[in-house]
């Protein structure tokens, strides 16, 4: 195993934790939705998330697979998991803006 694999497999595992913690939250905040009265329009915002979390999921679930290859697709690897971290840190970001309450 050589460096860029091992750094190409660090940061594939940091993408999928940031997609499954995007996925995850918008799955904690349906739940809520769901179960309190006039949760309707949180319920259709998190619907209209759910296909960027689930793309970022596999695009970063894709790169962590991409790890497996020679350098050629670590160095792959590494920018679909850049940009899936990227875009599904961002969106957990701004989610959890929209929802904030308290402080």
């Amino acid at each position: 195993m050589d460096i860029i694999n091992i750094i190409a497999v660090v940061i594939a595992i940091a993408s999928v934790l940031a997609a499954l913690g995007h996925l995850g939250y918008l799955a904690m905040l349906n739940s809520a939705a769901n179960k309190r009265a006039g949760g309707g329009p949180i319920a259709d915002y998190v619907r209209s998330r759910w296909p960027i979390a689930g793309a970022t999921a596999g695009t970063a679930v894709v790169a962590l697979l991409f790890t497996s290859g020679g350098t050629v697709m670590d160095i792959l690897a590494v920018l679909l998991a850049l940009g899936s971290g990227a875009v599904s840190t961002k969106a957990l970001q701004s989610t959890q803006a929209r929802f904030r309450s308290g402080g």
